[in-house]
C-alpha cells in the first residue's frame, strides 16, 4: 500500500511519520515534493539549498516515484505538505495511492508556525490547497480518510487504531513511541523544523486551550476555519 498523508505545516505531520516509521512493514518518505516546490517558487526557506541538492526537483519525476516507490517493505508512507502542490504540479497520480488528510485547528497551526518563522501568509499554511486536493481525490472516486491531530493527541492508541483500521492495516503498538533524536528518513530541513519531535519519544499529551491570536495571524486563522470545519465533518 502507498499511503499519501496530506497536511499543512505544524500539524503533527512529523510525529505521524515517525509513528509509521516504527512499523516493520512500512517505509516512509519525508515531504517528497519539497525540493521541487523550492525550485519552482524560489521561496527562501531554511536549508533550501541542501533540500534541493538532496531531493528530486522535477515534479513529474516525484509523482512517478510516489506511485512506484522502491518497495523494500510492503507499505510506503509519504508525508506530503499541501502547499508544496502548486498549481502546475501534477495531481492525477493520486488515483494510484491511498490518500489521508491530517487536519488541525487553524489557530493552533498559526501559533505553532509563528514560533519557527516570521508571520506567515495563508499560502504558507496550505489550508485552501488541502481542500482542493481533498476535492480532487473525491473526484477521482476515492473516499479519503480524514484525521484530526487534536484527537490523535487526546488518545494516540485509539486514533491510530482507527486510522489503521480505515486503511486495512493491523494496528502496531510500536507506532506509539520512537527513539529520541530523529529518524533516518528526515529531510535536510529537519534541524530547523523538527526540534520538538527530535526531543520526544512519543506523541505529546492533549492540547490545551486555543491560543489567543491577534492581528494578521488571527485573520489567517479565521479565514481558514471553513476549510477546517468542512474536513472535520469527515474525520474519524
Amino acid at each position: 500500500m502507498k499511503i499519501a498523508m496530506w497536511s499543512g505545516p505544524r500539524n503533527l505531520s512529523t510525529a505521524m511519520m515517525y509513528a509509521f516509521a516504527q512499523r516493520a512493514d512500512t517505509a516512509v518518505w519525508d515531504e517528497p515534493f519539497y525540493a521541487a516546490y523550492l525550485k519552482a517558487t524560489g521561496i527562501d526557506h531554511p536549508f533550501a539549498a541542501a533540500s534541493m541538492a538532496g531531493g528530486e526537483t522535477d515534479p513529474a519525476q516525484v509523482a512517478q516515484l510516489c506511485c512506484t516507490p522502491p518497495l523494500t517493505r510492503p507499505h510506503h508512507y509519504q508525508k506530503h505538505m499541501t502547499h508544496h502542490m502548486i498549481a502546475n504540479f501534477p495531481l492525477d497520480w493520486l488515483r494510484d495511492v491511498t490518500n489521508v488528510f491530517l487536519i488541525r485547528h487553524p489557530a493552533r497551526v498559526v501559533a505553532s508556525y509563528l514560533q519557527k518563522r516570521e508571520e506567515p501568509n495563508a499560502d504558507d499554511l496550505g489550508f485552501a490547497r488541502q481542500a482542493e486536493i481533498y476535492d480532487h481525490v473525491c473526484a477521482l472516486g476515492q473516499s479519503p480518510v480524514v484525521v484530526d491531530s487534536f484527537a490523535v493527541r487526546e488518545d494516540p492508541e485509539a486514533m491510530l487504531g482507527k486510522l489503521c483500521a480505515a486503511l486495512g492495516l493491523a494496528f502496531d503498538p510500536a507506532m506509539l513511541s520512537w527513539p529520541q533524536g530523529g529518524n533516518a528518513a528526515d529531510g535536510p530541513w529537519a534541524p530547523h523544523w523538527y526540534g520538538s519531535v527530535h526531543r520526544s519519544t512519543g506523541f505529546a499529551g492533549p492540547e490545551g486551550p486555543l491560543p489567543d491570536l491577534t492581528g494578521p495571524a488571527r485573520d489567517i486563522a479565521e479565514a481558514a476555519m471553513p476549510v477546517y470545519e468542512r474536513l472535520k465533518r469527515h474525520a474519524l
